[in-house]
């Protein structure tokens, strides 16, 4: 069967409906950012995830962009080139150059971002490799739509042998859409456990039920930097807060840490964090997994005297828009804050926020008046990002999510 008779009726573009905007609303478009919101718009509607033609109020072509009805992100642009055509033949193009840009990066795994969504100018769409199993979100009315074709192409291209789906996150309710998770490609009720290489490390992870798409994978280089600066420093005692399932822990006792306790409140990722340190053949007894309140921790930590040579903190996304960035930035304030009386004279204090709603200015912001608050100030060793497969453009700030600071304590 024809592909676009599996995904109903085909359109021309001579033939698409048409959004257009709000007079003064087209700045943006014009910039190339992918999303038109519902207020800029002055007319025009379409079924969830129908390819539509982006007008200026005086008419003029500003990009095609799949609709979502329900959504405040009431457009993402596919494409800003009006001769473009948006068929099976544009998502082949646009998954090959996200595999091409992935071929020519330094990447020391076989767990790999391949299509970072609007980044690889395919809004709403996620796509990991984890050895040979592909792990991906839907997350966008558009992608919903051309499911069936992406995969199919995603299958064709990396030849992997089967595909995850793990559109499970809330953001699919945003686009009206139900959450998703099982097999889409491949053989059904086969194991969703995977070991992964990165770096000299093996880990694990499990499609099914592990956070996103199993793992973070953004991280990756971050890990490997902290490995590094523990054996350059000679970091003895490391707390790791919000692990997860343990990879910076991995990372401290492979770069000579004698005692890691890592800290989260989930058992399974803890147990996970336990069983990733036996993986690499370190001594269990130099690590300690701990169930508990990463605050609470850090509070008692300091009322009996304790004091570490390295602190990681990555919590969970605190402010996942602007409008929640005060009370988000409270919240960051506080555990670094505590981190810093922590730190030995000395210490290291990676620090991190996956808030969108937080810049980087911001953040360093938060940082700064977390160390004025704790009476220290601390030598701004390196700044950080997300890894390079999961790319920013220039047209999408939005896309710089992750930052963190490493820093010495004075």
């Amino acid at each position: 069967m024809p592909i676009h008779k599996a995904l109903g009726p085909c359109r021309t573009m001579s033939t698409m409906k048409t959004i257009k905007l709000r007079e003064g609303k087209e700045r943006s478009v014009l910039r190339r950012h992918p999303w038109v919101f519902q207020g800029s718009i002055a007319k025009g509607q379409a079924d969830a995830g129908e390819t539509v033609r982006v007008e200026s109020h005086a008419g003029e072509f500003l990009a095609w962009a799949s609709f979502s009805p329900t959504s405040m992100i009431r457009a993402r642009a596919w494409s800003f080139e009006q001769a473009e055509r948006i068929d099976h033949a544009f998502f082949k193009r646009r998954v090959q150059a996200a595999l091409d840009l992935r071929s020519r990066l330094p990447i020391r795994s076989n767990g790999v971002r391949l299509i970072h969504g609007e980044a690889d100018g395919l809004p709403g769409l996620i796509v990991d490799r984890y050895a040979d199993v592909l792990s991906v979100q839907f997350l966008s009315a558009g992608t919903e739509r051309w499911k069936q074709a992406i995969a199919d192409i995603l299958m064709e291209r990396t030849g992997v042998s089967s595909l995850y789906e793990r559109s499970d996150s809330g953001v699919r309710t945003l686009e009206g859409l139900q959450p998703v998770a099982g097999w889409l490609r491949g053989a059904q009720g086969a194991q969703t456990e995977v070991t992964i290489d990165e770096h000299d490390w093996k880990l694990t992870l499990d499609v099914a039920e592990g956070h996103k798409t199993g793992f973070y994978l953004d991280q990756r280089d971050n890990r490997l930097r902290f490995a590094q600066w523990i054996r350059q420093f000679g970091a003895q005692r490391v707390l790791n807060c919000y692990c997860y399932t343990g990879g910076f822990s991995v990372a401290a006792l492979a770069g000579g840490a004698t005692e890691v306790v890592s800290v989260d409140s989930s058992a399974p990722a803890l147990a996970r964090a336990s069983s990733h340190v036996r993986l690499n053949g370190f001594d269990p007894g130099r690590h300690r997994a701990l169930d508990a309140d990463v605050n609470q921790t850090l509070r008692d930590a300091i009322k009996s005297g304790e004091a570490f040579d390295a602190i990681v903190l990555d919590p969970p996304k605190f402010a996942p828009t602007a409008a929640h960035a005060e009370r988000a930035a409270r919240a960051y304030k506080d555990i670094n804050r505590l981190a810093f009386k922590l730190l030995a004279p000395g210490g290291l204090l990676l620090t991190f926020s996956c808030s969108g709603g937080v810049g980087p200015e911001l953040f360093h912001k938060i940082v700064a008046g977390a160390g004025l608050d704790a009476g220290v100030d601390g030598y701004v060793l390196d700044r950080m990002a997300a890894a390079p497969d999961h790319p920013q453009t220039i047209c999408f700030p939005e896309g710089e999510y992750l930052k963190g600071l490493a820093i010495i304590k004075r």
